[in-house]
């Protein structure tokens, strides 16, 4: 028999132990893609990626209000998810991380919007900004698919409890 977590009453949580919580709910990653007004391009490693409706095609993914490319996003009338391949974490990595050029060194091309979409993907769709919800300290991109393509045969990266799996 399993033993029973002690459950944590709001107000009483600790952070980490709640982000240690959320971990056990295992996702694919992506990495969201756009350029703004200047043409420099902007990525960010990003697992709060989710489908939302097939009926307009909307799908829908949440950034941090502190992360630095953050004002971008948020004007961005475009922006592409891609959707990591299972060899791939280097590029969660090299996204997830502040750095002057991410895209310095990788395999990618613009689409027909001029977003960036990454090479060897599983798949990527690029979307438009549609609508952005109050999430505490994140906010919630609701965003319409405009076109989108996958490698039916990729298999996916995989991030469960702070580490990549093997799918």
């Amino acid at each position: 028999m399993n033993a029973v977590a002690t459950p944590q009453h709001i107000g009483e949580f600790d952070r980490r132990d709640f982000r240690n919580a959320l971990g056990a709910f295992g996702t694919g990653v992506t990495v969201i893609t756009t350029k703004d007004d200047e043409g420099r391009l902007y990525g960010v490693t990003v697992s709060s990626f989710n489908s939302v409706s097939l009926n307009p095609p909307l799908v829908l993914w949440s950034q941090s209000r502190s992360a630095p490319s953050h004002p971008v996003f948020r004007e961005a009338p475009r922006f592409a998810v891609n959707v990591l391949a299972a060899n791939q974490a280097h590029l969660s990595e090299r996204f997830s991380r502040p750095s002057a050029d991410k895209f310095a060194g990788v395999d990618f091309s613009l689409g027909d919007d001029g977003v960036p979409l990454l090479a060897g993907t599983a798949g990527h769709f690029v979307c438009s900004n549609e609508n952005q919800i109050d999430g505490g300290d994140h906010v919630i991109y609701l965003a319409r698919v405009l076109t989108y393509c996958h490698d039916a045969s990729a298999r996916p990266l995989f991030f469960w409890k702070g580490q990549y799996l093997q799918p």
